[in-house]
């Protein structure tokens, strides 16, 4: 939220969509109906099908709900974003203090400190867009990426915190630090971003690591995979970062021609293309500022007293009638929350029926061989000719016989496998092999409660019996399947497990996230 703030001062980008808690209470309720009535009305929607329904149903279907409004003339004039124009002459630092416990120990008392560019001031072309998404890769997008190993592995810090490129928004924003940064070491974390880049600028990319991340993002792209998420809300989701700004919303689908133009200048300039882009956006452009959060003790204790001297001066100017009056409407809130809608208002709720879903269950055409090839490998086929010719491989290799007390240790095992390096290959070169040949490899444990068998179908696990697998998973076009399986084979075998000092920074880096995350899932850590 700092930073967002501190980049976009001009802007409502630099408000907080959520509100400030602070704040809130200034809100009346009047405010808060025109606010809603006037951003939140229909002449503000943006309205999306997916399917293959009939178009005149679709069209009566909005009818039945758009026909009780009228246009309102304020709603999409007062939406529009303006531009944050870049017009610091130098890059601003800020500070603000983060709540600590009084009896956290020294440890705990670390700073935070990222680096936020406001990236661009006016649309990028498409081929900007996709040369910027490729840059934000090979600078952050692994644990081998430049930006991120060398913050990592510099030891000033814990956890690297920023993402890089965020470009969901109508600008651009490039955002990188550290937390878990002792206060000595702040300004070198920001000194060390700049140097790294600036090495980038003067050195560029070698042809490997951008054949790498070109092959990753081209293949995201083209495959648009979305699990289990539903192919058409990801369609209204993809779509929506330009149709919300009034621009053609397929423009964010069409990448093929930006694509092509610029795989040409990297055939004919190599990596200038991502060098002049570090150049321009990044190290030349002093639209920059340094966020930096600092630990507090009083912090917690200051806000408190601050809400109860506002809530007393408050009290202290009703009278008792007006005393009376929020008494009697916060009892007749909590007895409004509590009672039950009428079946009137419940019926009002789109719901689905159970005439509304198919009985019958989709089957899919699944072959086993065991001992394929005589090599005492079980393999499962999936047939399906909708994976648009990508192969899509799981190796699971069983650890049954690991002792429970070995458990604990999986995560960092299967990180260790990938991020290493196998073989003849250091991290780097690992990763640059698994970018170039397919869409991505993953290892993970699979551990996962199962029923004896004979057991009646539906019955609940007793959870003393498991399935535990060492899962190893990829993709890759049909052509690279050969290559898929070779990676497999590599991290499998000849994984490198003995650097010590990459186990402290995974250790280092868990701890940390550990930390920051109680604050927002605190319901998750005590369950």
């Amino acid at each position: 939220r700092e930073a967002q703030q501190s980049i976009f001062p001009d802007n409502t980008y630099g408000v907080d969509s959520g509100g400030d808690p602070t704040d809130i209470p200034n809100l009346s309720f009047e405010q808060f109906r025109d606010f809603h009535g006037k951003f939140y009305h229909p002449t503000n929607s943006r309205i999306f099908f997916a399917g293959d329904d009939d178009v005149l149903k679709r069209l009566e279907l909005m009818d039945e709900y758009l026909n009780d409004f009228e246009e309102n003339k304020e709603s999409r004039p007062s939406s529009q974003i303006h531009w944050q124009k870049k017009r610091f002459a130098e890059p601003v630092k800020v500070r603000h203090p983060y709540p600590v416990s009084d009896n956290g120990g020294e440890d705990k008392e670390t700073h935070m400190i990222m680096l936020n560019w406001l990236v661009n001031d006016e649309p990028l072309t498409p081929k900007d867009e996709i040369t910027a998404t490729i840059l934000d890769h090979m600078l952050m997008g692994t644990s081998s990426s430049i930006l991120r190993k060398t913050l990592m592995e510099s030891g000033l810090g814990d956890a690297i915190t920023g993402g890089g490129l965020m470009n969901e928004l109508l600008q651009g924003v490039f955002s990188v630090g550290l937390k878990g940064v002792k206060p000595e070491n702040v300004d070198k974390v920001e000194e060390l971003i700049v140097d790294t880049l600036t090495k980038v600028a003067e050195e560029g990319f070698s042809d490997d690591a951008i054949a790498a991340s070109m092959n990753t993002i081209e293949f995201d792209m083209r495959e648009f995979n979305t699990g289990s998420f539903p192919k058409g809300l990801s369609l209204m989701l993809g779509t929506m970062r330009e149709w919300i700004y009034d621009r053609d919303p397929t423009d964010a689908l069409k990448f093929e021609e930006p694509l092509a133009e610029l795989k040409e200048r990297i055939a004919s300039d190599g990596s200038a293309v991502f060098q002049e882009m570090v150049r321009d956006l990044l190290l030349n452009n002093m639209h920059r500022t340094s966020v930096e959060m600092y630990p507090s003790k009083t912090l917690e204790e200051e806000v408190l007293n601050d809400e109860k001297t506002r809530l007393s001066k408050i009290k202290e100017s009703l009278d008792e009638d007006a005393l009376q009056s929020i008494i009697d409407k916060t009892s007749e809130l909590k007895a409004l929350q509590a009672s039950e809608d009428s079946v009137e208002d419940r019926s009002t709720i789109p719901s689905l029926e159970l005439s509304d879903l198919k009985r019958e269950v989709t089957e899919y055409p699944i072959a086993v061989t065991e001992n394929e090839a005589k090599t005492g490998v079980t393999v499962v086929r999936h047939e399906l000719g909708s994976t648009s010719g990508i192969v899509y491989a799981d190796l699971a290799v069983d650890i049954s016989d690991l002792s429970i007390e070995d458990v604990p240790l999986l995560p960092l095992f299967t990180r260790l496998m990938k991020e290493t390096g196998a073989g003849e290959y250091d991290s780097v070169a690992l990763s640059r092999r698994i970018g170039t040949h397919t869409g991505g490899v993953s290892v993970s444990p699979l551990i996962s409660g199962v029923n004896q068998k004979g057991a009646k179908e539906g019955t609940v696990t007793t959870g003393e019996h498991f399935v535990t697998k060492l899962l190893i998973s990829g993709k890759a076009t049909a052509d690279k399947t050969d290559e898929l399986f070779g990676i497999f084979d590599l991290i499998l075998r000849d994984a490198k497990l003995d650097s010590q000092a990459k186990i402290i920074e995974m250790l280092r880096e868990a701890k940390a996230m550990k930390e920051s995350g109680v604050q927002g899932s605190g319901h998750a850590t005590v369950n």
